[in-house]
């Protein structure tokens, strides 16, 4: 029996008015202090990078919470996104004589805001202002450039630096106002002067007007030319130089509406090769597609889907079987994907089941009816690897992230909480219980808060340097291995 149609993956074209628009955080967000700890599992932890709200008053500003996370190719910045249409890029301060073991620092590079909410006359609904996720571009010149994306539109940014600035001019004043032309005797070359340094984001492109449905992904292509963008239903092929129009790759939309099945959940193009990618679906399905073999690629070329054990059957088997992200290993060889209580890793040459399944927490399949009633079952989790592809992260309740070694198959919980944030400190692992004999420092799985949870991570491109996404705080860890490196 399946889930009710109420509770079902629903496809909408628009999405609920937003709340009132939060004001902007007092002052500069917090700089991140890097905390050695001991070799893995165990990592260190720094103070809170990013606290927006009022921490006095305990309150969080809904347009506050973070809502995608994204390290750059070289891990050199981290741009976060939140519910607000808001951007801050962070960038890694580079090591100082005096602070040998700075350079695990994150500080603020820029804030701008890039979605602002608008209102779809034709189909009387508002659009929220919130970025739901954040790529970035690899970098061709000094310049930096990444995509962001609401539910609707998906904006190329571009970040430079400016620490120069041109003085003596012939025609205008220091003030840059035309001079009279009488007044000027006597020709000068202009000099470039040093200023203080200034960071400038401009929006380079605009791509609207692409998506009946509401972006879930985008992802820039190994090409450095074209990226994809996926809704419910769809996923369309843009040229980042091209904003008028874009192809349509893949359509699952019915006929009749009333037959759909099943919605697109993440889509992520192959690291290596510009003509392969993957995207899930609602029912735990994986498809490959290869866009040589035709334009429109509705007929995958492999279908990953592992077959439901009859006697683990419930009511829930659907929602919690959905996949809420995927995202391909840095070799290309292997997908990490996660649903509601696993991540699985898949081999791209075997389809018939996956190669490794870590439970995230099993200790919640019993509470699945409550989890349900409150509209948590419907959480989606995302998932990282790290950079050698030997460890795997993913969220969990309680501010609780999970990490998996695929060499040892050794596993931990660790949390990311406020409470003991002191720079340097180590983060000891957390165990919950759920019946029997307890530890001191358990904690009972009836004492979880659900309104707590991490639901957006990454992990440094090269490094042991994760950024962990906990309501409006953004939370950074380093282990002892990769700090006492530099």
């Amino acid at each position: 029996m399946g889930p009710p149609t109420s509770k079902f993956p629903k496809v909408s074209a628009g999405c609920r008015a937003p709340g009132p628009a939060a004001p902007e955080p007092p002052g500069a967000p917090m700089r991140l202090a890097p905390s050695p700890a001991g070799p893995h599992p165990a990592w260190g932890r720094g103070p809170r990078v990013r606290d927006s709200g009022d921490g006095r008053r305990g309150r969080v500003f809904a347009a506050d919470i973070i809502s995608t996370v994204e390290f750059n190719h070289t891990g050199e910045l981290l741009a976060t996104g939140d519910k607000g249409g808001r951007v801050v890029i962070f960038q890694r301060e580079p090591e100082s004589k005096n602070a040998p073991h700075s350079q695990g620092e994150y500080d603020v590079y820029s804030t701008f805001q890039s979605h602002e909410p608008e209102f779809d006359y034709l189909k009387s609904l508002e659009i929220e202002e919130k970025i739901n996720k954040i790529k970035w571009l690899p970098q061709q010149n000094a310049a930096h450039s990444l995509l962001s994306t609401n539910d609707k539109t998906i904006k190329l940014w571009k970040i430079t630096e400016r620490d120069k600035r041109p003085e003596g001019y012939n025609l205008k004043d220091e003030e840059g106002k035309l001079k009279d032309l009488s007044t000027v005797t006597s020709l000068q070359v202009p000099v470039l002067k040093p200023m203080d340094l200034m960071v400038e984001v401009s929006p380079r492109r605009i791509f609207a007007n692409g998506h009946t449905y509401h972006i879930n992904s985008i992802s820039v292509n190994s090409d450095c030319e074209t990226y994809m963008s996926a809704d419910d239903l769809r996923i369309n092929l843009w040229h980042l130089a091209i904003t008028d129009r874009s192809f349509n790759i893949v359509d699952i939309k019915p006929a009749n509406m009333e037959d759909l099945t099943e919605v697109i959940t993440a889509s992520e193009f192959h690291p290596h090769h510009c003509n392969l990618f993957v995207y899930s679906s609602s029912k735990g399905s994986l498809r490959l597609c290869d866009m040589r073999a035709a334009a429109l690629c509705d007929k995958h070329s492999k279908l990953f889907e592992e077959p439901e054990d009859p006697s683990n059957r419930s009511f829930f088997s659907e929602i919690i079987s959905s996949v809420s992200d995927v995202k391909f290993s840095h070799s290309g060889r292997y997908m990490l994907t996660r649903d509601y209580l696993t991540v699985k890793v898949w081999d791209l040459n075997m389809e018939a089941r996956p190669i490794e399944t870590y439970q995230v927490h099993d200790y919640l399949r019993s509470k699945l009816c409550s989890l349900y009633e409150n509209d948590c079952i419907f959480d989606k989790f995302e998932c990282a690897w790290n950079g050698s592809d030997s460890v795997i992260m993913t969220g969990a309740y309680n501010n609780f992230f999970r990490m998996f070694d695929r060499n040892t198959k050794r596993d931990v919980t660790l949390e990311a909480s406020r409470e003991s944030s002191k720079p340097r400190a180590v983060l000891k692992p957390r165990r919950v219980c759920v019946g029997g004999k307890r530890r001191r420092d358990d904690i009972s799985v009836d004492s979880l808060d659900f309104t707590k949870k991490i639901l957006h991570t990454a992990w440094h491109p090269a490094e042991n340097i994760i950024a962990i996404a906990a309501t409006n705080n953004l939370y950074i860890f380093q282990d002892k291995v990769n700090s006492e490196m530099h």
